[in-house]
């Protein structure tokens, strides 16, 4: 959505907003094709969800609570929503906490967004979203040091003067060895994963974390994904332990934004 959509910050009971003002508000869930029916589940802070719909989209809103926390309850009801959303087609998930501050508004973007939001849906239809990550397996060093002259002469230099400093430069250079081996598997698993997957978008890493992935999956070929994902997670299962999450709504290939014009 546009400008007057936003994010709600975690909120400060000293800065809530007043009673007149609070019910105005809408927390928006997601934006779908009309036509759908409206999720039976209860929303964030058990408020019914219902849908506004304009220009061939529909919005799912409910009343936005006068305060708003990433309390489990309440993702996992926006969770919720969004699974019924999905069962019934595309949808263009928003992430916890974003509010729109009057239907009015959020119906007018419906209508100057309507052409975006229609390629965007067009974009995920008939898709999901798997994320896999890959953490460091920080026990085969002993392999390592067996395939790199550098470690292995290193090893042998320590084994034969060993003091606390070199141990300390002999454990560093076995972690930096263990990670490289770990990246470079992660870069097999994106190889190897990303020709199935229409999309793909990489995530931040770290260095213990060293893969986080989405990708956006046709639904019909999540199993052969996965069941590329376990081949890998064998392959490599010495230097990187591998995880799939989802399937997710499409977080991480939508933008219900559109961008704006060149010299704007």
């Amino acid at each position: 959505m546009t400008a007057p959509t936003t994010t709600a910050p975690e909120a400060d009971p000293a800065s809530a907003p007043d009673s007149a003002a609070a019910p105005k508000a809408l927390y928006v869930y997601g934006i779908a094709p009309a036509g759908i029916r409206a999720p039976r589940c209860r929303g964030v802070d058990g408020a019914t969800v219902r849908l506004l719909t304009e220009a061939g989209l529909c919005a799912a809103v409910s009343a936005a609570p006068p305060r708003l926390r990433p309390r489990r309850r309440d993702l996992l009801a926006h969770q919720a929503v969004l699974d019924e959303l999905a069962a019934q087609g595309p949808v263009l998930p928003m992430r916890f906490a974003v509010l729109s501050p009057r239907t009015d508004t959020l119906l007018a973007q419906l209508r100057t967004d309507a052409t975006h939001l229609a390629q965007q849906l067009d974009g995920v239809r008939g898709c999901v979203e798997l994320n896999v990550k890959g953490t460091v397996v920080p026990g085969h060093f002993a392999d390592l040091v067996r395939r790199d002259d550098k470690l292995r002469t290193l090893a042998l230099r320590t084994r034969r003067r060993p003091d606390y400093e070199a141990n300390v430069r002999l454990g560093e250079a076995i972690a930096l060895g263990v990670r490289r081996e770990a990246r470079r598997a992660a870069r097999e698993v994106v190889d190897l994963l990303a020709p199935l997957a229409v999309r793909t978008v990489q995530g931040t890493t770290d260095d213990e974390q060293v893969l986080s992935a989405s990708f956006l999956l046709r639904s019909a070929d999540e199993t052969r994904f996965r069941e590329a994902v376990a081949e890998r997670a064998r392959a490599c299962g010495d230097r990187l332990a591998l995880s799939v999450t989802g399937p997710l709504p499409c977080y991480s290939f939508v933008d219900p934004r559109p961008a704006a014009p060149t010299g704007r």
